[in-house]
């Protein structure tokens, strides 16, 4: 299997605790720090057409630029092409850890989930 990437914020405990998990399962990955190589616009499109997921699902809702920046409204009435360039501006936007296969991309740690796909 060709190594994953996994997209991750090294001060976030639940990248930890992914980390951890990917490494206890054998799962190889490149790993990236999300805060230092941002998602590109043009990754975060790929990355949520193959999740199919809706784009809202891959904005970080607890961080403090969400908030501060009001982006629940935004979320609700801007373009997808306006919440992509939002997303690619500043990796603390985006929810993590993100890890992208071949076949899958996963948003968010959630062990069921990644085991099914992953393994």
């Amino acid at each position: 299997m060709e190594k994953a990437l996994f997209v991750q914020y090294p001060k976030c405990s639940t990248c930890q605790k992914a980390g951890k998990w990917l490494k206890e399962n054998n799962i190889e990955v490149e790993s990236r720090d999300i805060t230092k190589e941002n998602p590109t616009k043009v990754e975060l499109a790929a990355w949520i057409k193959k999740s199919g997921l809706p784009i809202n699902k891959f904005f970080n809702t607890s961080g403090n630029i969400y908030k501060a920046e009001n982006l629940k409204e935004k979320v609700k009435t801007a373009s997808e092409d306006e919440l992509l360039d939002i997303l690619s501006s500043n990796g603390m936007v985006v929810k993590r850890p993100i890890v992208v296969t071949k076949n899958h991309v996963l948003v968010g740690f959630n062990e069921k989930e990644w085991a099914e796909n992953l393994k």
